[in-house]
C-alpha cells in the first residue's frame, strides 16, 4: 500500500542506480546491509528492475542501524569503496551474500573477488573516505522520515506494504498509472 508520507530528498547523479535513469517508475531503498529484512527484499526488487527494465529502477541509499547491527557502517563504506571503483552494485550483492560475516577480512575477501583495487579499497577503508557519504544518505533518511530497514518509496510516496514481488509489482504499476495520468493531464 502507498503511503502519503513523501520523500522530501532529491534523487541525484551522486545516487546508486539500478536500471534507466529516466525510469517512470523510482524505487528507492534505504537499506542496512547487516539487515534480514533488507537481504530478503533485494531479489524481489532487483528482480522486478530486471523484469521491467524500460519502467522501472532502483536507487539505493545506506541506512545503517548501527544500534542493532554493528558491521552496517564499514560494510555501507565497503560498498561506498567498491563503488568508486564502478562496482558498487557488485559489492552491494556480495556484502548481502556474506550477511553474517561482515567483518573487515570477509568485505577485503569480497574485494579481491570482484576484482577491485584492494590497495585503494584498503587505505580507503582505513581512511573512512566514504563515511561522509554514508553519513549522508543517513541524514536524508532522517530527512524522508525512515525510521527502519528496509524502507522503499515509489514515485516518492512511501510504501509500507508486503514486500513480495506480487505486492510490489502493483504498487509499481498503480504509480505508474498515476505518473502516466499526471503527464497526460499536464498538457
Amino acid at each position: 500500500m502507498l503511503d502519503e508520507r513523501v520523500q522530501r530528498t532529491e534523487i541525484t547523479e551522486e545516487d546508486w542506480i539500478l536500471g534507466p535513469p529516466t525510469a517512470p517508475v523510482t524505487m528507492l531503498e534505504y537499506g542496512d546491509f547487516e539487515c534480514p529484512h533488507c537481504a530478503m527484499a533485494r531479489p524481489v526488487l532487483e528482480g522486478l528492475v530486471a523484469e521491467n527494465p524500460e519502467m522501472l529502477r532502483l536507487v539505493y541509499r545506506h541506512f545503517p542501524v548501527t544500534t542493532v547491527h554493528p558491521h552496517a557502517l564499514m560494510a555501507a563504506e565497503a560498498a561506498e569503496a567498491a563503488g568508486a571503483q564502478g562496482q558498487f552494485w557488485e559489492m552491494h550483492n556480495m556484502i548481502f551474500a556474506h550477511q553474517s560475516q561482515l567483518a573487515y577480512d570477509t568485505l577485503r575477501a569480497c574485494a579481491v573477488a570482484i576484482g577491485l583495487d584492494v590497495a585503494r579499497f584498503g587505505l580507503e577503508m582505513e581512511e573512512h573516505v566514504h563515511l561522509p557519504q554514508v553519513r549522508l544518505d543517513f541524514r536524508r533518511g532522517v530527512r524522508d522520515g525512515v525510521n527502519g530497514t528496509p524502507t522503499i518509496f515509489i514515485n516518492r510516496l512511501r510504501y509500507d506494504g508486503p514486500r513480495d514481488h506480487v505486492s510490489m509489482l502493483a504498487a509499481i504499476v498503480a504509480a505508474r498509472k498515476a505518473a502516466h495520468g499526471r503527464v497526460r493531464g499536464a498538457a
